[in-house]
């Protein structure tokens, strides 16, 4: 097409060459219309070819060295060659037409709003990350900067919401375009929006155009893989396009949020082909929350901030020495699994006894040591965060729910026992413990409910004195007592007076 457009811009221009010098001969050879006529005759130019007034300024343009502005050349071939006599492109109009190109594809770039996106921009002085978080970042910001400058292969980057995935694929076709080097950035959904719309009557652009442009840029940045609508329709274009590039070994980065067991099983099988493809996963959590970022919206830790050692009390008025000495058992107990946190820390106790104080006093310990991967939840509201994922609307799938809590580094289940004792909450809450026992992952469970009342199969895995500490607190409720009444405990908040556990011989 774009050669036949060439074509005919061509025969256009000659004929409005020629007639520009037959209305400036002699006046013998005619007369020019009047001014209204030539007005009056003036059409709109087809679509893909430019106006008359545009075909001018071209014209008035310095014309090619090597093919004097025709456009095209005419190789020395002998006669009877299969080319002889036909029209090649020369490089001048070969660079017109990928301007033209560029120019129409340019509303598929996202990158207008992300221009701020730079690595100038881009922020690795975290010292409130932990460690081994932060290198994650910088060993991402490194892969990225080197793609820019030399691409080779295919840079993916997995990561959560907000940990800089985006930012980095942005800085890379933002580096490039500024040093006049082409890339295309997008956004998947975006990209599959646009081809949809080349099918519309008053499309710019040709389908074939984009999607051959979107195959064969000499860089692509797709961005958010995995978000899109899953459809027959959507999932074969985006195999055709990365399974182009992938047998060309085209440059290509990307970014996803997804699990790679999640995606298509082609995507995933190129993906996994270590020999193209650097995968360079970002453990860094959600930027946007700055230096206190939780664990999303299920955590609860936020609201216990100000449960922690210190302001857990161990004097406790009309307390035998016996519950004392118990309270300060467990306290020394769970500041020990605090620093090295390794299989189970089950705490029973009467309700306000101060176990959901420790738990969290555990939990606030070891993010202020910088792991901040905890998940603490309350039992009910763990369940009623698997059960949303089957809402229809639920932008995260059930199963990504729930491997996200069995694998999560730090899970505190508090008040284990109070949640709805329904088939399905029973099976789910053993698959969970099930799998977290058998992964040594730590976890602190705080529970009412006596030992010998627990369910058979939770029994029998507390009981394993080389994977669980098993602690009873043995004080009463600290709600109502005299020292909340006589204004020794800090205020609401500040922690629930718990008793210390006991452990179990």
């Amino acid at each position: 097409m774009d050669e036949l457009n060439d074509l005919l811009r061509g025969f256009t221009d000659g004929m409005a060459g020629r007639s520009e010098r037959g209305a400036g001969g002699s006046p013998g050879q005619g007369a020019l219309p009047a001014e209204g006529d030539r007005q009056g005759r003036q059409r709109e130019a087809p679509p893909g070819l430019p106006s008359r007034s545009e075909r001018q300024a071209h014209a008035q343009l310095e014309p090619c060295p090597a093919c004097g502005g025709a456009g095209f050349l005419l190789e020395d071939l002998p006669v009877g060659h299969p080319d002889f006599g036909k029209p090649i492109p020369c490089h001048c109009k070969l660079d017109e037409r990928r301007s033209r190109r560029r120019s129409r594809l340019s509303n598929v770039h996202n990158l207008e709003e992300l221009t701020r996106y730079t690595f100038e921009a881009f922020d690795t002085d975290l010292s409130w990350l932990a460690p081994h978080k932060l290198e994650s970042l910088v060993r991402a910001y490194e892969a990225a900067l080197a793609f820019a400058e030399k691409p080779s292969g295919w840079l993916l980057l997995t990561g959560g919401y907000g940990c800089g995935k985006t930012h980095l694929a942005a800085a890379v076709a933002n580096h490039r375009i500024e040093n006049d080097r082409s890339a295309i950035f997008v956004v998947v959904p975006d990209l599959l929006d646009h081809l949809r719309a080349t099918f519309g009557p008053n499309s710019e652009t040709s389908y074939d155009d984009l999607f051959d442009e979107i195959r064969n840029t000499p860089v692509l940045v797709l961005d958010d893989l995995g978000v899109q609508v899953v459809t027959p329709w959507a999932q074969e274009k985006l195999f055709q396009i990365l399974n182009h590039r992938y047998n060309g070994q085209l440059p290509t980065v990307l970014t996803t949020n997804q699990r790679l067991e999640d995606l298509d099983q082609r995507l995933r099988s190129r993906l996994q082909d270590q020999d193209l493809v650097r995968n360079v996963k970002i453990l860094a959590p959600d930027h946007r929350a700055g230096a206190n970022p939780g664990q999303g919206d299920l955590s609860t830790l936020s609201l216990h901030a100000g449960q922690r050692f210190e302001t857990f009390d161990v004097q406790r008025r009309n307390s035998s020495a016996q519950a004392l000495a118990n309270l300060r058992d467990v306290k020394q107990a769970a500041a020990a699994f605090a620093d090295s946190p390794g299989g189970w820390f089950v705490l029973i106790g009467a309700s306000g006894a101060g176990k959901t104080h420790l738990a969290a006093a555990i939990s606030n310990a070891m993010r202020a040591s910088g792991q901040d991967d905890i998940m603490f939840v309350v039992v009910p509201d763990l369940l009623d965060y698997l059960r949303a994922a089957f809402n229809p609307q639920s932008p995260v799938p059930y199963d990504r729910r729930f491997d996200e809590l069995r694998r999560t580094p730090m899970l505190v289940l508090d008040d284990l026992g109070t949640e709805s004792a329904t088939p399905w909450a029973k099976e789910k809450l053993f698959q969970l413990l099930n799998f977290r026992h058998t992964a040594h992952l730590p976890t602190v469970i705080t529970t009412s409910t006596s030992e010998e009342r627990l369910e058979p199969w939770l029994r029998t895995r507390i009981n394993d004195v080389n994977h669980c500490q098993v602690w009873t607190i043995r004080a009463e409720s600290y709600r109502g007592s005299a020292d909340q009444a006589g204004g020794l405990r800090s205020p609401r908040g500040q922690g629930t007076s718990r008793s210390r556990p006991v452990w179990r011989e």
